[in-house]
């Protein structure tokens, strides 16, 4: 029986603090901006996850073209699926 090895490659968190304006505003850091390609008026998710927000770039759908590619799609299926 082959051993399936799996090796995650994590890339340093670029952290920085930032401050919540009276308005409920926040100034995304420049390293960040730069490293996730966001431009003004851009938009994106704002997700709660237990204690801690996490913002996610919406990206069109145009762009996410040819992300799977590569994928493998020989999957079981069930009948009516096929």
């Amino acid at each position: 029986m082959p051993i399936d090895y799996t090796i995650v490659i994590r890339q340093e968190a670029d952290v920085a603090v930032v401050t919540v304006s009276p308005k409920y505003q926040v100034v995304i850091p420049l390293t960040i901006r730069r490293a996730l390609g966001l431009k003004p008026g851009q938009k994106v998710e704002a997700l709660q996850y237990g204690d801690r927000v996490e913002l996610v770039p919406v990206r069109p759908a145009k762009a996410m073209r040819g992300f799977l590619r590569g994928i493998s799609s020989a999957v079981a299926r069930d009948r009516d699926r096929v």
